[in-house]
């Protein structure tokens, strides 16, 4: 009997209109979305106005607003960067644009703005090696590597890239000035820093015996310059190298570029179980699957690659 009770009174109250929740009353995602993205402006240009009055402290406290709403935006952790570093706090300048560097790691903006933090702190080694990643992709950023050899000390490289710079593209007069400083003192050397050119490696790769490295830089560089060679080759890089999870990764974004989204989710779930201690490759990964799962609008499966990209150690 009390069982009755109780079952009746517990569906009463379920049923009942005043004691239960109206749909009208749960707000609908969209709606939520709306008014999120709409905060998340505010707050961005807010921290943009603050910093244009060299308020930084205020800027950074909007962009965290900004970062609650939206993690894992690698604009945000580019101007939290930026605005850390003109505070001089260059330790939190760091960890910003790492994050942001794991999310783009080829970033020419982003790479530039991790020199000027290397040299802030005076760790020129460092600054060399991130202005050579930065040459490779944009040449005329020579000019820059330049004034790192010179200010770590090594002017015999120094002299020697203003030799190449100076046949290929002319001098600035900063950079003359520079040369003839130099020459009193100093003789060039050889060096490799010049990017081969996309043809260059190509015939090298055709004319030689197959190399993975080789072919690596081919698709490093075709992903910008030339897309058909992208596509040709990063088919050729699975097939040769079935095991190397690079070659599924550039694979997935050749069939992305051509619109083939879940051919290339299925390239990507297959390649990424061959990445073995590289957390850098394993967050491009990841990075790329959200994209293809919102390509073909999968949300379950962008959340999914989402958090695991914030969980993602650094």
């Amino acid at each position: 009997m009390i069982k009755r009770i109780v079952l009746s009174v517990f569906l009463g109250l379920l049923f009942n209109p005043f004691c239960s929740y109206s749909q009208d009353s749960i707000p609908k995602a969209k709606e939520i979305a709306e008014e999120n993205n709409i905060k998340f402006q505010e707050y961005f240009f807010k921290s943009l106005s603050e910093k244009s009055i060299k308020n930084y402290q205020s800027a950074i406290e909007n962009l965290e607003e900004c970062n609650t709403i939206s993690p894992n935006n690698k604009t945000i952790y580019f101007e939290l960067s930026k605005n850390y570093l003109l505070l001089n706090k260059t330790s939190e300048a760091t960890q910003y644009i790492n994050k942001a560097l794991l999310l783009e790691p080829t970033n020419t903006w982003i790479l530039l703005h991790l020199v000027a933090i290397q040299k802030k702190e005076r760790n020129y080694q460092e600054a060399i090696k991130t202005q050579l990643t930065i040459v490779q992709q944009k040449p005329k950023q020579r000019s820059e590597l330049i004034w790192l050899y010179y200010l770590n000390s090594e002017y015999t490289k120094a002299l020697s890239l203003i030799y190449m710079v100076e046949k290929e593209t002319g001098l600035t007069t900063r950079l003359n000035q520079l040369k003839v400083k130099l020459e009193l003192k100093n003789k060039p050397i050889a060096l490799k820093v010049s990017k081969d050119s996309l043809t260059q490696l190509i015939t090298d790769y055709e004319a030689n015996k197959p190399s993975f490295s080789k072919l690596k830089k081919i698709l490093t560089l075709a992903i910008n310059e030339n897309t058909e060679v992208f596509y040709k080759y990063s088919s050729l890089a699975i097939d040769l190298y079935p095991a190397q999870p690079f070659a599924y990764l550039s694979r997935g974004k050749a069939l992305q570029l051509q619109k083939k989204h879940q051919q290339a989710i299925d390239v990507l779930e297959i390649g990424i179980d061959f990445v073995i201690e590289n957390s850098l490759l394993e967050s491009q990964f990841y990075t790329t699957l959200v994209k293809a799962y919102t390509s073909i609008n999968n949300p379950k499966k962008v959340l999914e690659y989402k958090i695991k990209l914030k969980n993602h150690k650094i």
